[in-house]
């Protein structure tokens, strides 16, 4: 058979002989690319990648060893690989090795997690891990709930949707009015394009404060919508700053107003493994619904996100009946409804991977990780605030994300000292030395700059400092040349003027 399946008696045979093929791969691949992600920019990659992928569909095949040996290779050559220590830009984390092993099992048995008679142990594998989660998030909920999602985008889409559902039943049989969403400057564009989606007005957007909200402009908000149903957004962890929004103090106000909260703890999420870094989260529990996303700073691979409820009565609005997978006699005879667990009808086992990772880590485990990752942000800002060439934004680091820039960025113009810190970052990516982020926020005089972001979630990094060495290297070579630039357009050569950024 020229195309062996991967389930059955024999598939783990043939997986065995092909995943060797992309281990070897991989591992050849990393020693070649030699760095975070392959140098020479967008167009030198898509060259060495063509040349190993192309034509993707030839007539005819060139089996299945070799095709995995040249594709795996470039996508691997290829990668920004986020377990390279300089490979700091995104929230993008390394996965564990137990949560791709546990990917692969998925995969191989592929089950649909839309029907009983598709995914009937991996139904209660997701039980059971949906359960867990809740209980993490709403500890002293009598009936909480989760579903499994993937990603922050989705969740904030859900918990959107079923606020929406919410107020559209109205009080008794009074006409409804419409939903109103209120969030903060700092929350996620996938809030404003959830109440896009769903046909609700754009979200009222209240001012923050050091990257959080402001408790006071908010009450002034919610004071001035005079009543109806408000779904407030707060924000556990910024993608900018790691910035956790002040939830105790928000919780109070929405509920004074009669608004509902729900929170995007999308990034902060997973401190709650961590006993001393959970009071951070303090008032999560009094938000209707949460998101989290464990490809973020849980190591699993992407995707695994999660929207965690108070109540699992919040989610009857996803129920639907489909006939054929999930009829009322089936249901009445004991089979399980898996189609009301998603707005999404085929979807991935991807309970699976997190289940395996909690259960090898246990809680322990996981807060170790999460308290490295933290405790290793905190060593980098002390290490940027030593260093006389760097300068670190002011105030305190947001849960693993440090903001950065070259004081000789600081040593002219704005716009001309923005371009140094983007300058810093393209040629560091160039190069292929590392990849750090970009973010402009505020400074301690009240003016918002470019900054360079580090978001450290590698569960093992020790030593960054290298990094900071690069930085401040490639910070010199740009300011140079930045120089240069300036030197040549004032003497008349037609040099290229500075660029204007728009971050």
């Amino acid at each position: 058979m020229g195309a062996p399946l991967a389930g059955g008696v024999h598939g783990p045979g043939h997986l065995r002989t092909l995943t060797a093929v992309v281990l070897d791969t991989l591992e050849s691949a990393a020693r070649t690319r030699g760095g975070p992600l392959p140098a020479g920019g967008p167009d030198e990659v898509a060259r060495r990648t063509t040349a190993l992928a192309a034509p993707v569909l030839p007539e005819e095949g060139i089996g299945a060893e070799a095709a995995l040996a040249d594709l795996v290779r470039a996508v691997a050559e290829g990668a920004a690989d986020p377990a390279d220590p300089a490979c700091v830009a995104h929230l993008h984390c390394p996965p564990l090795a137990v949560a791709a092993a546990a990917e692969l099992a998925g995969a191989a048995l592929n089950p649909s997690m839309d029907s009983w008679d598709q995914a009937p142990a991996a139904g209660v594998i997701e039980e059971l891990t949906t359960a867990a989660l809740a209980r993490l998030v709403h500890p002293d909920a009598p009936a909480p709930d989760a579903l499994i999602t993937s990603g922050g985008t989705e969740s904030n889409l859900v918990a959107l949707l079923l606020a929406r559902e919410r107020a559209a039943a109205g009080p008794g049989s009074e006409p409804s009015t419409p939903l109103r969403v209120v969030t903060g400057a700092n929350a996620h564009h996938s809030v404003h394009r959830a109440a896009w989606m769903l046909g609700l007005a754009a979200p009222t957007v209240v001012a923050c404060h050091d990257g959080r909200i402001d408790p006071a402009a908010l009450d002034r908000t919610l004071a001035g919508l005079g009543g109806g149903p408000v779904l407030v957004v707060a924000t556990a962890g910024t993608t900018d700053e790691g910035r956790i929004d002040p939830l105790p103090e928000i919780a109070r106000i929405a509920q004074r107003y009669g608004a509902e909260l729900h929170v995007d703890a999308a990034y902060g999420g997973p401190l709650l493994f961590s006993e001393r870094l959970a009071p951070r989260l303090a008032g999560l529990d009094r938000a209707v619904s949460v998101t989290l996303d464990l490809h973020k700073l849980g190591w699993q691979p992407v995707a695994a996100g999660v929207l965690a409820v108070a109540d699992t009565a919040l989610l009857a609005p996803l129920s639907l009946r489909a006939d054929y997978l999930n009829a009322d006699d089936d249901t009445e005879a004991g089979l399980p409804d898996l189609l009301g667990r998603s707005v999404r009808t085929t979807r991935r086992p991807d309970a699976l991977k997190m289940a395996v990772t909690f259960r090898a880590l246990g809680r322990r485990g996981l807060s170790e990780l999460v308290e490295h990752c933290v405790r290793t942000a905190e060593e980098f800002g002390r290490a940027v605030d030593a260093r006389p060439a760097l300068r670190r934004r002011p105030g305190a680091i947001g849960i693993s994300t440090v903001l950065f820039r070259p004081v000789v960025a600081d040593e002219r113009e704005a716009e001309a000292g923005d371009a140094v810190v983007a300058e810093v970052r393209r040629t560091l990516l160039m190069d292929g030395r590392a990849v750090l982020g970009r973010a402009v926020a505020e400074d301690g005089d009240g003016r918002r700059r470019l900054w360079l972001k580090a978001t450290l979630l590698h569960p093992a990094a020790a030593d960054l400092l290298p990094l900071l060495d690069l930085v401040t290297e490639a910070a010199e070579r740009a300011a140079a040349a930045e120089d240069g630039n300036s030197r040549s357009a004032a003497g008349g050569t037609g040099a290229p003027a500075t660029e204007r950024l728009s971050p």
